[in-house]
């Protein structure tokens, strides 16, 4: 039942397949179901060509809408990865590194390589020598994801 089922799609079932995922892409944006609906638009092409040769079985369109679908999805990532888009706001989400090169006073001696800071109303965990309590320090780069910062006495 199933053999028979997929044996009687035709070729505007593939585009069928097509324009619902690229309808979907409009409702659901995440740049996936684009190149996935653009693999069954060009099977369903194929199929409009090749419909009555031999080969051109069912398999053979599933296999190559899902190659194609992998196929667009490479290349759509290679261009739109290619675009080169640069943000006017580099650091938005990375706030240790937007604290690079602020002064601080210590709110904690670093001790054995750790110690705390207070910057705005946020405590920041430091790395940096052994220094006590209420020196100035400079933020020279965030480390550990962003959760610890590194600093210098001034």
């Amino acid at each position: 039942m199933i053999v028979r089922f997929f044996s009687e799609l035709g070729p505007w079932n593939w585009m069928a397949l097509g324009f619902v995922l690229l309808i979907l892409e409009v409702f659901l944006p995440g740049v996936f179901l684009l190149w996935i609906g653009l693999a069954a638009l060009i099977v369903g092409a194929l199929s409009l060509m090749f419909w009555d040769a031999g080969f051109w079985v069912w398999q053979l369109q599933v296999v190559l809408f899902l190659a194609l679908s992998l196929a667009c999805a490479l290349v759509g990532k290679k261009i739109v990865r290619s675009r080169g888009d640069t943000s006017d706001q580099p650091l938005l989400n990375r706030r240790g590194d937007q604290l690079v090169g602020r002064l601080a006073t210590l709110t904690e001696p670093i001790v054995n390589g750790r110690g705390r800071v207070k910057i705005g109303d946020t405590m920041w965990r430091v790395a940096g020598p052994d220094l006590p309590a209420g020196t100035t320090v400079r933020v020279k780069a965030a480390a550990d994801l962003d959760l610890e910062l590194v600093v210098e006495a001034v």
